[in-house]
């Protein structure tokens, strides 16, 4: 304390001023908000974060508590715990990430001032996803069972697949086992289950089949769902026969009713479509139907025999069974029976040769004389049966001279052993017997009385022939006729044939014939006419002008067709000189000769001459004239062309074309000379139009 004096004085005295701390400071938090990544399934007791929070108060009022805000939901509390004291917040429950994937925690520290105050901050915990949920497959819809005809592509199953984890883990594919007729599409998370191949319930009627799901997550997993699937049947498979073809033997003589076999068919088909019934094709044995000889129980295939069978009638013959399933539509296979009659030995051998009855023998002869071997007589004798069963052998069983005679055991003969004696009785009696082979075997015997006589007559036998049914040689006769008739049809279509193509031939090189009678080619007449003064010496009618024409030949009497040829006429003429082709020969060769008879010929005028022109074609040399002949008279103009020798010897006649189709040119010369000479008109009539 300082006075007012001068100089003035002061005194001091210490002062201790203590300042008592009060709770004016809340405690505060080092960060509003923690952010804090925590994967899922973590165990209970994980450290999430350690808050921590100050308060600048002394004592108490600096002492602070750690807890749950007002804001934090009670599954959080039961989720996590907080540490009053150190501020550390543990994991106290289960995390799922499929049921939150983030959780809010609200903290606030209190101090324990007289009047607390508190702090708050915010924790933020995200979860993170663990792989630890499997796939799950859900089978939306199942189509069963399938036929088994389903075509390629059919669906069957319509599925879809979940995962509650996230990312990668979430990502999901199905698959199947190899080896089925059956794959998965996928669209998304959807699948459907098709068929990718031929079902058939015959190998498998249902598929079980395990569909996997597996996620994409690390590592891994997957999980499993059995589909199954029947395949129902159809009726797609004949009956099969536990045999291609089957052979029955049995013997003649059977009763009526007897069971030949059993046919056996199976079906792999099931239900009706599996149920097999038997019947028999109609056909015909011997012109009578099947069923009259045997007959077959639809339901077990049993075939029975409906008449006694004879070998010697009908030895084997064929029938054909049908199996048939019950399906819809049914289908049916058939199978070949062949049926072998087998022989018995149920025929006695019958003596043809020689016959005796109950009442008188056999009469056989043979003189005094007979040698040592002499042939008596032989035993004629067939079997109806067959193989050894129609083997016959031969035994004398009774003779009233046991020594004189013997019997060929195989060919029935019966010779005598000895030379008659003088005192020989005049008869003797002996009984044959034929056995035959068969099991027990059969037998016949014929009596015979052979006599002794001075001399045998020569007797002609019976040799009557036994001919075939002329039935029989009919169907031969026919297949002969048709034979025959076949080829004569051929032969005579294959004339035609080639006819018609040489006419189409000639017709396209405008040949005027076509039946192969000309050989050169058409000529215009004046060059016919030029070629024709080498050979002949004709004189025409003073003042008949005619023009080239087509001369028309009509025959008379056995000549009944027409003919058309070219013809020459000169020009400044009251005649015609006619030229036609030689209807044999080619051009320059010499043909055969031809006359040309009295004709009427009509001209522009109208008048009628008659001239009388015999051709000699005789072999002559190109350019040589030919000698005069004094019945040939020729004009000046064909006298000049000859002594020129400008053209060959050419044949100039064609007119008479039915000369070389009948081959009779020579003998058709000479009949038109002996009416020439007879002064009578010849039957050929030539008339130009």
């Amino acid at each position: 304390a300082v006075d007012g004096g001068d100089p003035p004085k002061s005194g001091t005295a210490q002062i201790s001023v203590r300042v008592v701390d009060t709770n004016d400071n809340p405690p505060a938090f080092d960060r509003s908000t923690y952010t804090v990544s925590l994967l899922e399934n973590a165990p209970p007791g994980t450290l999430v974060v350690k808050l921590n929070a100050s308060d600048p108060d002394e004592g108490s009022n600096g002492d602070v508590i750690y807890s749950f805000g007002s804001y934090t939901p009670q599954k959080v509390r039961q989720l996590f715990s907080v540490d009053p004291h150190s501020g550390e917040v543990r994991v106290n429950g289960t995390l799922d990430y499929e049921e939150a994937s983030s959780y809010e925690i609200y903290v606030q520290a209190t101090d324990q001032g007289p009047v607390s105050m508190a702090g708050h901050c915010k924790v933020l915990v995200n979860i993170v996803d663990a792989n630890d949920n499997v796939p799950e497959v859900v089978l939306t819809s199942l189509y069963s069972p399938v036929p088994e005809d389903a075509k390629v592509g059919t669906v069957v199953a319509l599925m879809s697949v979940t995962d509650q984890d996230s990312g990668l883990n979430k990502q999901v594919s199905l698959r199947i086992p190899p080896g089925l007729p059956f794959t998965l599409n996928s669209f998304k998370n959807s699948y459907t289950l098709i068929t990718q191949g031929k079902l058939d319930h015959e190998k498998a009627a249902a598929y079980n089949i395990t569909v996997t799901a597996t996620d994409s997550g690390s590592p891994p997993l997957s999980s499993q769902k059995v589909i199954h699937v029947e395949i129902s049947d159809i009726n797609d498979n004949p009956p099969r026969f536990e045999e291609p073809v089957y052979s029955v033997y049995i013997p003649e003589n059977n009763p009526l009713g007897a069971l030949l076999c059993t046919i056996k068919a199976t079906d792999p088909d099931v239900a009706e479509n599996a149920y097999v019934s038997y019947s028999l094709l109609d056909g015909e044995i011997e012109g009578l139907p099947v069923a009259s000889y045997v007959s077959i129980k639809s339901d077990s295939g049993n075939m029975y025999a409906v008449r006694s069978f004879d070998y010697e009638t009908l030895r084997e013959f064929q029938v054909v069974v049908q199996a048939r399933d019950a399906g819809i539509p049914p289908l049916s296979s058939t199978v070949t029976v062949h049926i072998y009659v087998e022989d018995e030995n149920d025929h006695a051998p019958q003596i043809l040769y020689p016959t005796s009855t109950n009442t008188s023998a056999a009469l056989e002869m043979i003189p005094r004389s007979a040698y040592a071997g002499y042939l008596v007589t032989k035993i004629i004798a067939i079997d109806g049966d067959s193989g050894q069963n129609a083997w016959l052998f031969f035994h004398l069983v009774q003779t009233s001279d046991p020594g004189l005679f013997r019997v060929e055991l195989h060919t029935g003969e019966i010779r005598t052993t000895r030379k008659l004696g003088e005192d020989s009785s005049l008869t003797f009696n002996m009984t044959v017997e034929v056995r035959d082979n068969g099991e027990p075997p059969m037998s016949s015997s014929v009596a015979i009385t052979v006599a002794v006589v001075d001399r045998v007559s020569k007797i002609i036998p019976d040799t009557r022939r036994h001919f075939r049914s002329p039935s029989n040689y009919s169907e031969i006769t026919l297949y002969l006729i048709i034979a025959l008739s076949a080829i004569s049809f051929v032969f005579l279509f294959t004339i035609i044939g080639l006819t018609v193509i040489k006419c189409y031939r000639y017709s396209l090189y405008g040949e005027s014939c076509c039946a192969g009678f000309c050989g050169v080619r058409e000529r215009c007449p004046a060059e016919l006419y030029k070629q024709a003064n080498n050979n002949i010496d004709a004189r025409l009618p003073h003042g008949l002008k005619v023009q080239p024409h087509f001369i028309e030949v009509r025959g008379n009497g056995s000549l009944t067709k027409t003919y058309c040829y070219k013809a020459c006429l000169t020009a400044g003429s009251g005649s015609d000189t006619f030229m036609f082709y030689n209807t044999c020969g080619p051009t320059g060769t010499t043909g055969p000769s031809a006359v040309m008879t009295d004709r009427h010929l009509t001209g522009q005028s109208g008048q009628s001459a008659q001239n009388l022109i015999i051709l000699k074609n005789d072999s002559v040399t190109p350019n040589e004239p030919k000698h005069p002949n004094p019945d040939w008279r020729y004009s000046a103009s064909l006298r000049a062309g000859m002594q020129r020798g400008e053209l060959s010897n050419l044949t100039l006649i064609y007119a008479y074309s039915v000369l070389c189709i009948w081959r009779r040119q020579q003998s058709y010369v000479e009949e038109q000379e002996a009416w020439i000479n007879s002064g009578q008109q010849s039957p050929v009539l030539l008339q130009v139009r």
